[in-house]
Parts: C-alpha cells; structure tokens; sequence
C-alpha cells in the first residue's frame, strides 16, 4: 500500500469509531486524533515522508514489527 493511501485509510477508520476526532495542538504538520481526550494516532509527513503513527500496547507493536518490515517504532 502506498504511504500516502495508508494515511487516507487511517482517517478513513477513524471517521468510523465513535466519539474519535482530529484536534490540532501540535500545529499544522500533524493530524492528532484523540479519543476521550487521549492521542491514539498522528499524521504527518513532516520529515518529506508520509507517516502514521499509532499508539500500541509495547508487546503489540513488537509482534507487529517482527511480522512487517515497514511498522517501525513511533519516533521522529
């Protein structure tokens, strides 16, 4: 999938679970969607790349990394 799908897909989701919303405290280079006042995904391509980041539990996102070569820790 296309980086730049991937995003359109993540909004996408977001637009289906209830009370998730898109609010901007980081500025206009990141899309943060929060859930009852909590972050649980970022949008940007602020480093000329389009990224999503999603908050997982740590041991979810370790075997998601060794399944998918393209998941990589959330940091920028």
């Amino acid at each position: 999938m296309q980086a730049d799908t991937l995003q359109q897909y993540a909004r996408n989701r977001v637009e289906e679970l209830p009370g998730a919303g898109l609010e901007p405290p980081f500025g206009p280079d990141w899309e943060v969607f929060k859930v009852r006042g909590k972050v649980f995904m970022l949008i940007t391509d602020i480093k000329g790349e389009p990224i999503v980041i999603v908050k997982a539990d740590p041991e979810d996102g370790k075997a998601l990394r060794e399944q998918h070569e393209d998941i990589t820790p959330g940091t920028t």
